[in-house]
């Protein structure tokens, strides 16, 4: 009889992780969702033309990193945003962060 009462919380607890699991999984990074790809896309594409400004000679390094560190921190809020919308971000926060990609693209080569 005890064991039976040890083993229903037992398994209580391990199916209650086992969900929490699987939400976890559903959770994971939907980075193919159209305005994450499109975020994303843009941010790469940023990235090719900051190593092809630094390979001309037309920034010097350091802007460069400045420029990629400003980069990171728009991936970064992406991923947080993401991450509060079951991987997705609203149209809105989409605008935001091409406002900020607008923002660091018109600094890339000058």
């Amino acid at each position: 009889m005890k064991r039976k009462t040890i083993f229903t919380p037992l398994a209580a607890g391990l199916f209650a992780i086992g969900i929490a699991g699987s939400a976890m999984a559903e959770s994971q990074w939907d980075k193919e969702h159209p305005r994450r790809d499109q975020v994303n896309d843009r941010l790469a594409n940023q990235n090719r033309r900051i190593h092809h400004e630094v390979k001309e000679g037309e920034i010097s390094r350091a802007k460069a990193a400045r420029l990629h560190k400003d980069d990171r921190h728009v991936r970064r809020e992406e991923r947080m945003m993401a991450s509060q919308d079951h991987s997705h971000i609203t149209k809105q926060e989409q605008r935001a962060l091409n406002q900020q990609e607008n923002q660091v693209s018109g600094r890339i080569g000058h």
